[in-house]
């Protein structure tokens, strides 16, 4: 341990002579199940739900079929938290050091994650504790079966938040946030003034319909707000796993970018660290040539991206052509979209032999396009809409029934119909009033599934 001290410490102050800029990172040794519970979980501390238990036992299998191994675990935030394994070797650890320096450097500079950071402050492990603990005192007033199934329909929209929108949204009882005043125009404000012109009182006998003016794709923040009959502590529970979402955001959307940067500075920093002794380096060396390789090994075709090697060998290739301070201005201006979009070109696409594929009935592969344009796409589909088909409410009724919209057309995948009616399922559950999704089957032909309360 007083070891890794002092090479850590010797590593950040290389980092800094490097012009590597980040909040104070704490970094703390943990066992092997608290980090596998930590990755699974997303925290280490978070609010309980069965679902993760499934998460953790998948990883688990994943684990001792030799697909999976979990070296740290990082946080941004100021400071930044990273868990290092406490059964890691020394040299693997020196090596989780500098790359951690890396991610932190990252998040330090990029858009998404400072606007996150702006919007929700840098203590996520201090607020999910919070969300956890009100959870908890839930739990014990009104009973799991009741908590259960409103964490049931947020936790299967989690990925249902607009990231266009500010964590932090008011509402003016129609679904819209209020637009920003404007001048009244001349002519308008004398026509207003004009004899029998004055507008009428609202009748009190009037009914509201509750309608959203336009599709709203922040689906955790409309039902908390506009949910006819939740009460306090449940639009409490929507609103904490949208924060939790918003706060993950960045994370899955620079996921290539993100992994490439704290690889290519985890192996300049290893390059550049002279104080290293031999039997230190040539270990810590192999393990970063086992983390940027692609899955597959020889002659076997890799049929996923490694995010951690397809971002290494761009931002190797963008520092050799266009320089390290152009590689930092990318760094902070793009997501995942526009990096792979501009800076993955035909030569290096040929050179890490992408491709674009289409498994047979038989389980045979085909590949079937190498072009360039198909090879980002192919890499890019599964990122759109944080991985998720785009929902919208666009309707409550006067009886307060409930109307979901599929954007097919923009989002250019089908829906997975069966989970789409679990999913409506829960959401009905916690609305009390009739849900209504309208989407297309796989044949396009339009299709309307209604979730009766």
């Amino acid at each position: 341990m007083s070891m890794l001290a002092d090479y850590a410490a010797k590593i950040e102050e290389l980092a800094h002579r490097l012009g590597m800029s980040y909040h104070a990172v704490d970094f703390e040794l943990v066992p092997d199940r608290f980090m596998m519970e930590t990755a699974v979980y997303g925290l280490p501390v978070r609010m309980p739900h069965w679902s993760f238990g499934v998460r953790y036992i998948r990883h688990l299998v994943q684990r001792n079929m030799g697909h999976s191994r979990i070296f740290e675990v990082m946080f941004p935030g100021d400071p930044c938290r990273a868990y290092l394994v406490d059964n890691n070797s020394l040299a693997e650890n020196i090596l989780v050091v500098a790359h951690v320096l890396g991610h932190a450097d990252f998040s330090y500079r990029n858009a998404l994650f400072r606007r996150s950071m702006e919007m929700m402050g840098g203590r996520i492990l201090e607020q999910a504790a919070a969300r956890a603990h009100r959870i908890e005192a839930a739990l014990v007033e009104h009973g799991q079966e009741q908590v259960e199934a409103v964490l049931d329909a947020a936790l299967s929209l989690e990925a249902h938040i607009d990231v266009n929108r500010r964590v932090y949204r008011t509402s003016n009882g129609n679904g819209e946030e209020p637009a920003p005043a404007e001048e009244e125009d001349p002519f308008q404000a004398r026509w207003r003034e004009l004899p029998g012109e004055t507008t009428p009182a609202p009748s009190e006998d009037a009914a509201p319909r509750m309608t959203s003016p336009q599709p709203e794709y922040d689906l955790l923040w409309f039902i908390a707000h506009h949910g006819p009959d939740l009460e306090g502590w449940e639009r409490d529970i929507f609103l904490a796993v949208r924060e939790e979402s918003f706060y993950f955001y960045p994370v899955f959307a620079c996921q290539i970018m993100n992994e490439g940067w704290a690889s290519y500075w985890h192996a300049r920093l290893l390059r550049e660290a002279d104080f290293l002794p031999e039997d230190i380096y040539v270990p810590a060396i192999k393990a970063h040539s086992d983390v940027v390789r692609p899955h597959a090994t020889g002659r076997t075709l890799a049929l996923s991206v490694n995010p951690y090697h397809l971002g290494f060998s761009m931002w190797e290739k963008i520092v050799e052509m266009r320089g390290l301070e152009a590689a930092r201005r990318i760094c902070a201006e793009e997501d995942d979209f526009g990096f792979v979009r501009n800076y993955l070109d035909p030569e290096l696409a040929e050179g890490l032999d992408l491709f674009v594929f289409e498994a047979a009935a038989d389980g045979s592969i085909k590949i079937v396009s190498r072009h360039i344009h198909a090879v980002r796409e192919a890499i890019l589909a599964p990122r759109f809409n944080f991985g998720a088909p785009r929902v919208a409410a666009t309707n409550v009724d006067i009886d307060g029934s409930l109307s979901l919209a599929h954007d097919h057309a923009s989002d250019g995948r089908g829906l997975d119909l069966e989970r789409a009616e679990h999913v409506l399922d829960y959401v009905a559950r916690v609305w009390r009033r009739p849900v209504t999704l309208t989407t297309v089957d796989d044949r396009g032909n339009r299709r309307l599934d209604v979730r009766p309360h």
